[in-house]
């Protein structure tokens, strides 16, 4: 079942194309790693694809009714901030605003959702903690949480693991690798190459604004592409845990 797609996609910065004519689909079941360098436009496509940014082509996402695209997929931007001293539980129980008329409250449903989403992400002891009282980390996994705790069949994040400690790293995309494994998909940019191989089903690879390699991540991860794309000396080392990108240098 096809959750996401985007044909032609283009989205500008005045007259220059910082996401250009981009085609992909995203399924249930698939865990899609966005990766490309600082500024190839992975935000770019993010939002263009949920209709957060002008753009040119079409996207089954952005075409939806705001509330009916909330019930589809679940957006995690890439800048977080808890701005209100509400508590964890609070802070991630808005991710059930979508499914609620004005003035209601959480339904057993709901709160079912909310605390199989702090289950996910370690957060039961926090729940009745202050959100702003806890570190930017920890701040970011009750955030993810709320991302969770909308239940859609679809999950977009802009690198959601940034900020966090390796293990919670590691934490993160095993629940993304989970959610992908019950049926429902995720897209999610990422920085670390070897995680993203490791934990992702497929890699889409950007670079200026366009899509240059789209699939398993063996097939993506070449040396020759890192340095086109990444200006990056790498080797690709295959290990019973997937590639392993070691970088060399930076090529000028």
């Amino acid at each position: 079942m096809t959750l996401l797609q985007i044909k032609t996609l283009t989205v500008r910065r005045g007259e220059c194309p910082v996401v250009d004519r981009a085609s992909l689909s995203i399924a249930a079941g698939e865990c899609v790693g966005l990766i490309g360098p600082n500024g190839a436009g992975k935000t770019s496509l993010l939002r263009g694809a949920l209709g957060l940014l002008p753009y040119e082509g079409t996207s089954t996402l952005a075409a939806l009714p705001a509330k009916e695209r909330a019930a589809q997929a679940a957006w995690l931007p890439q800048k977080r901030e808890i701005a209100w001293p509400m508590s964890v539980e609070r802070v991630v129980a808005l991710g059930r605003l979508p499914y609620l008329a004005r003035g209601m409250v959480l339904s057993p449903a709901d709160q079912t959702a909310v605390d199989a989403a702090l289950t996910r992400m370690g957060l039961l002891n926090f729940r009745t903690r202050l959100a702003t009282a806890l570190s930017g980390g920890e701040q970011a996994r009750v955030l993810i949480a709320r991302t969770l705790a909308q239940d859609t069949p679809l999950l977009m994040a802009d690198e959601p693991i940034a900020g966090l400690d390796p293990a919670a790293q590691i934490a993160t995309l095993q629940v993304f690798e989970t959610l992908a494994r019950e049926g429902r998909a995720v897209l999610t940019s990422l920085h670390d190459l070897t995680l993203a191989a490791r934990y992702c089903t497929r890699l889409v690879m950007i670079g200026a604004g366009r899509i240059i390699a789209d699939g398993p991540p063996r097939e993506v991860l070449t040396p020759d592409r890192l340095a086109q794309v990444f200006r990056l000396h790498a080797e690709v080392l295959d290990t019973p845990q997937g590639p392993v990108v070691q970088p060399l240098g930076v090529l000028t």
